[in-house]
């Protein structure tokens, strides 16, 4: 019998720490893009490739280390991506050119291929049934709070050189290694990675794909695809918008961000796990869609900074809690291909986050609204694909 989440508490804190790391990373950086891009003189075009290259590498290395996190390990894969990680936050402090950020973001793509499927598929290992959407609730949660302390701790930092929040994303993340090399265990032994590479081994990116579009499979992908697709179309040119439009500093924007995120944390520590026994995983995705639309549209008509801060802070909301309810989905339903699943997973999440921020990029160059709506539509499109969504079926073509 798989011991309860407070057996393991240190475990857990250790996983959690290497995801709210990597998200940290990322939240250092959203105040400071706005003067990055007028210091380089970069376009919201090239904002949104920077963005776009990331997901890229991701989808490129997410089938792989979805295969990898079964045959060689889970935690193997977690230190290679948190190294992985540091590596490229240090070279985009350094770079000094676009090519360089380029590269940079190649390697924090590969990172984010190893570190999420890696955890996901360690805590799924870890914890019961019942007790999974609350383990996946604090994955979400702690990359809700990446975001929550990264743009105060990146605003701050940032007083000291623009550079400084890489220099500090990179540090962390090297400790993260670290301590993970020391204390995190495998969860399952030889014996059973090797039965269930056995199983996967045959399989490649083409195969993967393939079996990840046969209908049952297809419209759960399609609805990951599908919120980071609208998310990342959002997300990339937030700040850019808030600079363009309202002429937020980075401590405005820091502060936006900073509440947001604390409200969304919130949400999902003390009401996810009830919320997915009231009402469960699709109605949740449902709604969160819908009101994620109509808010995302909203953005172009308001102009306070109140405003823009409800607004914004229910937005990141309904991601928020998309994201676990998605993912415990398919998590419940995986059985021992935690790894294909969280893998796919990914790879469906790199396809949204390719093409969401460069058409938004690309869109932010015409009209600094247009991102905003585009990623409305996507999200109305993404509620009418849940209507196809017969969960039922799915679990039974999962479990087989």
């Amino acid at each position: 019998m798989k011991k309860t989440i407070k057996e393991q508490k240190s475990v857990l804190i250790i996983l959690l720490s290497n995801i709210f790391i990597a998200f940290l990373g990322i939240g250092l950086i959203i105040p400071v893009m706005p003067s990055f891009m007028n210091i380089m003189h970069l376009s919201g075009k090239t904002m949104g490739y920077l963005v776009a290259i990331f997901a890229v590498a991701q989808l490129l290395m997410s089938p792989l280390a979805g295969r990898w996190v079964d045959r060689y390990g889970r935690k193997k894969i977690i230190i290679i991506g948190l190294f992985l990680f540091g590596v490229s936050e240090l070279i985009f402090g350094l770079g000094t050119n676009v090519s360089v950020l380029y590269l940079s973001r190649i390697l924090g793509g590969f990172s984010a291929a190893f570190i999420m499927p890696g955890v996901t598929a360690y805590v799924a290992d870890i914890t019961s049934v019942r007790e999974r959407p609350k383990a996946m609730g604090y994955i979400s949660a702690a990359i809700s709070t990446g975001f929550i302390i990264g743009p105060g701790i990146g605003g701050f930092i940032a007083e000291y050189g623009i550079r400084m929040p890489f220099y500090f994303a990179a540090a962390i993340a090297f400790l993260a290694c670290i301590l993970s090399i020391f204390i995190l265990k495998e969860p399952l032994t030889k014996e059973q990675l090797a039965e269930i590479s056995a199983n996967t081994k045959q399989t490649n990116f083409i195969s993967d794909l393939k079996r990840s579009l046969s209908p049952l499979y297809f419209i759960a992908f399609m609805i990951v695809f599908v919120l980071a697709f609208g998310l990342s179309a959002y997300e990339t040119v937030f700040s850019l918008f808030s600079d363009h439009k309202f002429g937020f500093a980075p401590k405005d924007i820091a502060v936006i961000i900073t509440i947001s995120s604390i409200f969304g944390v919130i949400v999902q520590v003390f009401l996810f796990g009830k919320m997915v026994d009231k009402l469960g995983e699709k109605k949740i995705i449902q709604l969160c869609l819908v009101i994620g639309s109509i808010l995302a549209a909203a953005s172009t008509l308001i102009s306070s900074f109140l405003a823009v801060l409800v607004v914004t802070s229910f937005i990141f909301l309904a991601f928020d809690l998309l994201r676990p309810a998605l993912t415990t989905f398919l998590s419940k339903a995986a059985g021992k291909e935690q790894g294909f699943v969280a893998g796919m997973n990914s790879t469906y999440t790199s396809l949204g986050n390719i093409v969401g921020p460069t058409i938004g990029g690309i869109l932010f160059d015409v009209n600094i609204h247009y991102p905003y709506l585009f990623a409305a539509v996507i999200m109305v499109i993404g509620f009418g694909i849940t209507v196809m969504w017969k969960e039922k079926q799915l679990v039974e073509s999962l479990a087989k």
